[in-house]
């Protein structure tokens, strides 16, 4: 009779033989083991997903493309690109290349039922039929409609800079309170109604915080995502953070609280949700109040935490260089705005404008590679290597906005000059460089799945930094100050303590 201690052993070994073997047919059907990149990324996923897990996977990818080239395998079947020629073969609009798996995990399961949405569907067919009807809300000119919202958000903004910081002389965590105000922003302009983050100056319902939760979840697990399956997915036992659900039910309510109001004969209002109901209205065979559930998500989910981030980086960056900080400020205080800022006049503010580019750039909102499967007929390589059908490819912003033929030397560094005509540099010289910048810059993604919510993103933090550095003078707390940020799917940031006065004429 076999000893507890030989089966165990035997059992052991035999789970050892299955990983190894599996490692072993992953490397051999691998149609990627030609290209570069990480020993371990001929095996398995598993190297890949500790790299997200640990916080700034767009370090290491950028450090992997300075060694090893244009595409960089980053798995057994997938591939890592830098090259921005085939942005717009990869993320075409004609024949739109399917997502890959890894968007499966932002599903939510509700009694039981598997829901999409608009991010998180493979389903090109789908989510061009349910985006077609609302694209328009979100052109620049149709976004400044809910200007008005915005600034009623700034205002208050502005309320709570002055009443905590400025009187107090206290320093403002501006990672947290640009975040409340993105949050709040985007709720007044969807619901006519924030969220009170900013009024109570904390997370106090708990939304930022599950929504950090998940997206750390989301970032790592969806570089395996069979893994998926077996936690959030789970139907035996779900195992994992919270989901994205409290934003369906939240998104619910708001939209019955709507239904009563309109029942009531209440005064009208101009928000995305009036906006919604409106197109129901005009579309009763294609959007239902599901669909509109589907709209308000995208709103509530994707419009917020990086715009937040952005605003963030913008402020870090800005008052991290003394002479940008110089230039911003005798810009914007030139033009004698009205606060909070009217979009329509800062349009023509040149610097604040290379300023909020370069923010963008250096520092996008994403920070994942955007993955994408190769269709049939596979994809040729500039240099002419082959990449088969079904093996997955993608970019990443922050890899892409850091390419030095396209936006020039030191790409790593803050520099906004390099958006504005240099002296001597001809017009036309000038021009096609703008434009080669300005349609490279992946940081909203590209394609027929490009941000839906870029111009509203780009109307907030435009306004709101126009608005911060006109009303006051800041500072961190030195010249070698550092932040900490992390990439999960969204870059965050901490340890951004600000010092306010009102502004000096």
């Amino acid at each position: 009779m076999i000893s507890p201690v030989d089966l165990a052993t035997n059992v052991a070994l035999s789970v050892a033989i299955l990983f190894v073997s599996r490692f072993v047919w992953n490397y051999i059907r691998s149609p990627l083991k030609s290209y570069p990149g990480p020993f371990a990324t001929s095996f398995t996923n598993i190297w890949r997903m500790q790299d997200v897990f640990k916080g700034r996977c767009d370090i290491t990818q950028n450090a992997l493309h300075r060694k090893y080239g244009p595409a960089v395998r980053m798995g057994p079947n997938h591939l890592s690109l830098s090259d921005p020629s085939l942005i717009d073969q990869v993320y075409n609009t004609k024949n739109p290349w399917v997502k890959s798996e890894m968007y499966n995990v932002n599903d939510v399961v509700v009694g039981g039922v598997r829901l999409s949405n608009l991010f998180s569907t493979r389903d090109e067919k789908w989510h061009s039929t349910y985006i077609r009807p609302v694209m328009s809300l979100y052109s620049m000119s149709r976004v400044q409609d809910v200007e008005d919202e915005v600034d009623t958000t700034i205002n208050l903004f502005l309320e709570k800079l002055r009443t905590h910081f400025v009187s107090t002389g206290k320093s403002c965590e501006m990672s947290d309170w640009l975040n409340f105000f993105a949050w709040d922003a985007m709720s007044q302009a969807t619901f006519s109604e924030n969220l009170g983050v900013l009024e109570a100056g904390s997370d106090y319902k708990g939304f930022l915080g599950r929504s950090n939760q998940t997206l750390d979840y989301f970032a790592s697990i969806c570089q395996i995502p069979i893994l998926d399956f077996l936690l959030d997915k789970n139907p035996i036992k779900r195992i994992g953070p919270p989901t994205f659900v409290w934003a369906n039910i939240f998104s619910l309510e708001k939209l019955q609280e709507r239904y009563q109001e309109m029942s009531q004969k209440a005064a009208p209002k101009s928000d995305f949700l009036a906006k919604f109901l409106e197109i129901k209205e005009k579309n009763p065979e294609l959007v239902d109040d599901n669909a509109i559930i589907l709209y308000l998500l995208s709103n509530v989910l994707a419009g917020s935490d990086s715009t937040g981030s952005t605003m963030c980086a913008a402020v870090y960056y800005i008052l991290k260089h003394p002479d940008v900080h110089r230039k911003l400020r005798a810009e914007l205080r030139s033009a004698n705005l009205s606060l909070p800022a009217k979009f329509k006049d800062i349009q023509g503010l040149k610097y604040l404008e290379a300023v909020m580019r370069e923010t963008m750039r250096i520092h996008s909102g994403v920070g994942l590679i955007l993955e994408r499967v190769v269709p049939s007929g596979g994809l040729t390589l500039p240099d002419g290597r082959f990449v088969p059908e079904g093996a997955v490819v993608g970019m990443n912003p922050w890899v892409i906005n850091r390419n030095e033929e396209v936006f020039g030397a030191n790409t790593d560094d803050f520099i906004p000059e390099r958006w504005l005509q240099s002296p001597g540099e001809a017009d036309e010289a000038y021009k096609v460089r703008f434009i080669k910048m300005k349609s490279t810059d992946f940081t909203f993604g590209a394609g027929s799945r490009t941000c839906l919510g870029r111009h509203m993103s780009q109307l907030e933090s435009f306004k709101l930094i126009a608005t911060l550095f006109s009303a006051f003078d800041m500072e961190l707390p030195g010249p070698n100050h550092q932040w900490q940020v992390t990439n999960s799917w969204f870059l965050r940031q901490t340890n951004v303590p600000v010092r306010l006065v009102e502004a000096k004429n």
